[in-house]
């Protein structure tokens, strides 16, 4: 039987390691070229798997730890997007325009 040329889906599987590994490079400070050279992973995959995550995954925000934000001037609250982002948030910011930014995010 010949070789099935129709690429397959990811699973639901593939898909959540994935979305770990590039919240977890978030979270780690190191480049991305260092991140996947340490862990194994082939550079080219990781910029693929977040380019497709990104534009099929709604947003979703989580929350960084306080402590660290506690301690960088100018902001007090830093989300993680899903893809990877940081959105660092000023003390100062008026709620029109944390609402406008977050309504750009869903978009």
């Amino acid at each position: 039987m010949p070789e099935s040329t129709v690429e397959e889906k990811p699973t639901a599987s593939a898909r959540d390691q994935w979305r770990e590994r590039i919240a977890e490079h978030a979270r780690c400070g190191l480049s991305i070229k260092q991140f996947c050279k340490d862990r194994g992973i082939a550079e080219h995959a990781f910029y693929a798997w977040r380019r497709r995550l990104r534009e099929t995954e709604p947003v979703r925000f989580a929350l960084v730890d306080r402590t660290a934000a506690a301690q960088a001037p100018g902001w007090n609250l830093e989300l993680l997007l899903v893809s990877g982002e940081r959105l660092r948030i000023g003390a100062g910011v008026d709620a029109a325009t944390l609402r406008t930014v977050l309504e750009a995010l869903r978009a």
